[in-house]
């Protein structure tokens, strides 16, 4: 059994260097980004195209120029739109950027309630935002300096992530952790991330999370954005695209490691979600 969670199990950083920098572009280096979560900050920073966002409640559709928070363990995917692409830069970093100890007031009243989620700050920032020119400017020092990727830079990046979010605590709402309504979905997302090499089933899904199954239906396409079928497809075939890049299996080895009986099946869902066929995207995406 494949032992991969929706709770993101890849490593973003490290002490010596607590974020990742990565260029993305859906659907052509990757279809999707499945529903998951991570314990790191995640900004997004929109350079060309649209794509479909959830984060947590809230369910839009990004543009260029839009700049997109994501705090630790919150629910998000990133889902093309028809005929569309997007462009993007992303920064995953830990907490321990923002420097401080844990008796230091300003990670205790600041910090800390952003990463327990006590404390929501603006998850989608357009260019109608009324400190847009000072929060797109923090981000374009942010990225500019992750990609410099030098130990000189990485302070002056710390001095920006730190602006970026003083200006969004302006914004900021006390939440209750009591009340988070993915609680209910979560299992069976993880439930899926250990178990998509083998059959599943909605009723298994709904005892996962102990719902009847037309409840569970309702609550995970609400939560989602997509049936746990749907869901379940676009993961599988989001686990073949990394094999297809990062390994040298062949095609069918690939698709039942990731869950399908038949080659055929495989073949019509891939192109069906990726738009091309298994050949055909591992050949395109060796190119770039």
């Amino acid at each position: 059994m494949n032992n991969i969670s929706s709770k993101e199990n890849r490593i973003h950083s490290s002490e010596v260097k607590p974020f990742s920098y990565y260029k993305c572009v859906i659907p052509d280096h990757f279809n999707c980004v499945p529903m998951h979560w991570h314990s790191e900050f995640e900004i997004n920073f929109i350079r060309e195209g649209s794509a479909e966002f959830i984060c947590g409640e809230e369910k839009f559709t990004s543009a260029c120029g839009d700049i997109i928070i994501t705090q630790p363990n919150v629910l998000h995917s990133i889902y093309p739109c028809a005929n569309a692409r997007q462009v993007y830069d992303t920064l995953v970093f830990s907490h321990e950027i923002f420097g401080g100890t844990d008796s230091d007031r300003y990670i205790c009243e600041c910090i800390r309630p952003l990463i327990n989620g006590s404390m929501r700050v603006p998850t989608h920032i357009t260019p109608k935002h009324h400190y847009y020119r000072e929060l797109a400017m923090a981000a374009e020092n942010i990225f500019s300096c992750a990609k410099g990727d030098a130990p000189r830079l990485d302070m002056l990046m710390r001095s920006e992530i730190i602006k970026l979010f003083w200006l969004l605590e302006s914004e900021a709402e006390t939440v209750s952790l009591s009340c988070s309504s993915d609680s209910m979905i979560r299992p069976a997302l993880e439930y899926i991330g250990e178990h998509f090499s083998e059959r599943i089933t909605v009723s298994q899904l709904a005892a996962s999370v102990h719902l009847s199954e037309s409840y569970f239906m309702d609550r995970f396409r609400k939560q989602v954005g997509l049936s746990a079928i749907e869901y379940i497809s676009h993961f599988r075939i989001d686990k073949a695209c990394k094999a297809l890049i990062g390994t040298k299996k062949n095609i069918l080895e690939i698709a039942l490691d990731c869950g399908f009986s038949n080659i055929s099946n495989f073949n019509r869902q891939f192109k069906k979600i990726a738009g091309c066929s298994p050949t055909e995207y591992r050949k395109k995406l060796s190119e770039l």
